[in-house]
């Protein structure tokens, strides 16, 4: 035998494995079996794998089916991933077994040979915990796949997305304020419209945000409910009575977040609706990014030949050949992620449709993508709100033209002289070049002096 390789054993018999890994038989098959891509497991599965497999051996072991020598044994390989002490022995990329059975094996057998070497045993003896036996009693990959992947997911958002947007929505409202005295026009259909304030403008951001974190909240209950105890089926096999609530109690312990035990396990495995709802309502969120995003860099647009009512930091050259060009670069590193978003939340609906019968079989996909969209939200958000959203600044004098020149003032003139006298007045300013007033007092609608009551920008808002 090769002194690079150790021999590991699994029901299908010999394989080699390299000496210097701790994981076994059925990773090393899964890495020859789905050469695959360059996506791998992300790391926040196998941690939340960590905590599954240290919470259940402790319920295990409350439940007396473990002994105390193997129970201190999986906790302290199961700290080692959760730390990342451990993440060079999990290789295996998304596109494997749809029901993650194999990063399930991966995390049992490094617990098992990492336990040998600690143990003073060689790796591949599973002496003294064997992979399937002690590491995965009570559980299936049926349910502890699930059970990481909620964990997983819901950790990521409240530890990492729900802090941005609430950043993101305090830096917009503060904006609303700073600019509540901005008046300008509004545009509607691109068009010009009766004034807004720029201020009023911004709070309509953060009112989309507010939402998104209140639509955000409101999926992770369904997100927090753990598949865990359901074992292969949903039925609980081979899993003691209470086994899951203990389980779930330990988690909670563990994360310091309120996960509960799902009421219908047959649910939790066979389908995966709450992370579908969970996107569904990331790409509600990306879709508001989108409308903010296009706004902020349309306001920005010019300096000199664009709408240029606000200006936004710059942050970097703008143009290889274009000498002193400064662009969006914050918003259009946004938009990207949320388009991102969007294409993921596809996949995923796609994904979550994937179950027949009593098992979903496009797990690892679905966690991917839901990963990979609320880390981008998280960080597109925090790096637009400090490099772009906080430097944001009004323009006065190019908001000042533009309302004087709007034609849609004359909204203010019909309660007076009614829709059609008005439309008269717009239409003729445009025509001939004149200003709102010159046209109305001219053809004797208006007093120059009633006009300036009624046609005053800053109290039509």
């Amino acid at each position: 035998m090769d002194s690079e390789y150790r021999l590991e054993e699994d029901s299908l018999g010999e394989v080699k494995v390299p000496q210097e890994v701790y994981y076994g038989a059925q990773t090393e098959r899964s890495k020859n079996n789905f050469p695959i891509g360059n996506e791998k497991i992300p790391e926040e599965v196998i941690k939340a794998y960590g905590q599954v497999k240290l919470a259940a051996a402790r319920a295990n072991h409350q439940l007396g089916k473990l002994s105390q020598g193997k129970l201190e044994l999986i906790e302290k390989v199961a700290e080692e991933i959760i730390a990342g002490r451990l993440d060079d022995h999990f290789p295996l990329v998304v596109w494997q077994t749809g029901s993650g059975t194999q990063t399930n094996m991966n995390v049992n057998e490094v617990i098992s040979n990492r336990a040998s070497e600690i143990a003073g045993n060689k790796p591949g003896s599973h002496d003294p915990l064997h992979p399937n036996d002690d590491v995965n009693m009570s559980q299936s990959s049926n349910d502890t796949f699930p059970t990481a992947m909620s964990v997983s997911a819901s950790l990521a958002i409240e530890k990492k997305l729900k802090p941005a947007l609430n950043n993101f929505y305090e830096a917009l409202k503060e904006k609303s304020e700073e600019f509540s005295d901005q008046v300008k026009t509004g545009r509607t259909h691109l068009m010009d419209a009766t004034p807004v304030s720029l201020g009023q403008e911004f709070s309509g951001y953060a009112s989309q945000i507010k939402h998104g974190i209140g639509h955000l909240e409101d999926s992770l209950d369904h997100l927090k409910e753990l598949a865990i105890g359901g074992t292969a089926v949903g039925t609980g096999l081979n899993a003691p009575a209470g086994f899951d609530e203990i389980v779930v109690s330990n988690l909670n312990e563990l994360t310091g977040v309120e996960f509960k035990p799902a009421p219908n396990k047959f649910e939790a495995i066979a389908a995966h609706d709450g992370l579908v709802n969970c996107s569904g309502t990331l790409k509600t969120i990306a879709t508001s990014l989108i409308k903010i995003a296009n706004d902020i860099r349309w306001l920005a647009s010019g300096p000199r030949c664009g709408l240029a009512e606000i200006e936004i930091p710059a942050n970097e050259p703008g143009s290889s050949i274009m000498p002193g060009k400064v662009n969006p670069t914050q918003a259009e590193a946004l938009l990207q992620v949320s388009y991102q978003v969007l294409g993921n939340d596809n996949v995923i609906n796609l994904a979550g449709s994937s179950g027949n019968f009593e098992l979903n079989v496009a797990k690892p996909v679905m966690i991917y993508n839901l990963l990979q969209s609320i880390n981008l939200l998280a960080d597109a958000i925090k790096s637009f709100e400090k490099r772009c959203l906080k430097g944001i600044k009004p323009l006065p004098e190019k908001l000042a033209e533009y309302l004087n020149r709007s034609l849609m003032l004359v909204t203010a003139l019909t309660p007076l002289i009614g829709y059609e006298k008005s439309a008269e007045i717009a239409n003729k300013s445009h025509r001939e070049s004149k200003t709102l007033k010159e046209v109305a007092v001219g053809e004797g609608y208006l007093t120059e002096e009633e006009f300036e009551q009624n046609v005053d920008p800053g109290g039509m808002i």
